[in-house]
């Protein structure tokens, strides 16, 4: 069977693109048990770039299991866990870092993006991201990786990781993993047209309280086109995330027709993501009411995971020839 492996980082409730990119598609291919071997974790450690509260990481943390599980995830045919409570990983990635060029870490498009912003703030663990993300993929020799448009550089870097370390042992010793990007999801806008996301502070998290998902959904950037102008659905943010989760012919229609504003649009979207994820809202508060019951899961997840994680990191030590490598 192939392996699918995915994580979102504890940094907040799953927003919209998150639901849409990831979690969604993720949790069709891990309940497909007779086919695949899915391994889902919470990036509590990848997680600490951006915050330092660990506190708040843990809270977060309660909120992406209980956005998987919402969603229907059934951890009796995955392995569900923490990325945290797999120590393995963290020692795989050291013996990639021992290697890997640092000037092709330089190149990598999050830190540039981050160095231009404030290069004080720029941490080592931001600087090797991608080392820890290649190893949480190589150490369960993951072929299938769903991920939003943003991350399939990272991808590339785990090959080249992979694919040198091959070649450096004289063995297949990791799988060249493949991203997996769903087209109509590959770029989810975000209130002001920019690639939604946490940090630019322009998501639409469904989990919301009503009032402050009307208010994330009220706030998206339009043009100045009156009621009665004739617009074009193509290049309308509203549009583009209708198109994503409903039949959005009759909006097309009554957008190009003009006497349909963007008001009105808005007030749609808000009642149509209300009704479409009624069921996985109602799942999401309640299992955020039982918060050890998550605990449970996603331990039991872990000592799954982690059986795994031991026979392959003791494997990959027993054919490491440091001279050759480092």
């Amino acid at each position: 069977m192939e392996k699918m492996l995915t994580g979102i980082r504890s940094t907040g409730t799953p927003h919209l693109g998150n639901i849409l990119g990831v979690i969604i598609p993720s949790v069709s291919i891990a309940n497909k048990k007779k086919k695949y071997t899915s391994f889902i974790f919470i990036a509590d450690l990848h997680s600490m770039i951006q915050i330092e509260n660990i506190k708040e990481i843990k809270d977060n943390t309660y909120q992406i299991a209980a956005a998987w599980l919402a969603f229907g995830l059934n951890t009796k045919n995955c392995f569900f866990f923490k990325q945290s409570d797999i120590s393995e990983v963290t020692e795989l990635a050291w013996y990639f870092s021992c290697f890997f060029p640092y000037q092709r870490l330089t190149l990598a498009h999050s830190f540039k993006e981050e160095i231009k912003k404030d290069k004080g703030r720029i941490s080592v663990g931001l600087f090797t991201y991608p080392i820890l993300m290649a190893a949480d993929i190589l150490l369960y020799n993951a072929e299938i990786i769903p991920v939003g448009k943003d991350q399939l550089q990272h991808i590339e870097i785990t090959r080249r990781i992979a694919s040198h370390f091959n070649k450096k042992i004289g063995k297949k010793l990791f799988i060249l993993p493949n991203a997996f990007l769903q087209k109509e999801t590959m770029s989810v806008l975000g209130t002001d047209g920019n690639k939604m996301s946490k940090s630019g502070k322009n998501w639409i998290n469904i989990f919301s309280e009503e009032n402050i998902l009307k208010k994330q959904i009220m706030s998206i950037r339009t043009d100045s086109k009156s009621l009665e102008e004739k617009k074009d659905p193509k290049t309308n943010y509203i549009m583009s995330l209708f198109r994503m989760i409903a039949n959005s012919e009759k909006i097309d229609t009554k957008y190009t027709e003009g006497r349909y504003g963007y008001l009105e649009a808005k007030i749609g979207l808000y009642e149509h993501i209300i009704h479409k994820f009624s069921k996985e809202r109602k799942r999401f508060f309640s299992f955020m009411k039982k918060k050890s019951l998550l605990d449970d899961i996603l331990y039991s997840g872990a000592k799954k995971a982690k059986n795994i994680a031991m026979k392959r990191l003791n494997y990959i030590r027993k054919n490491l020839k440091f001279n050759s490598i480092i």
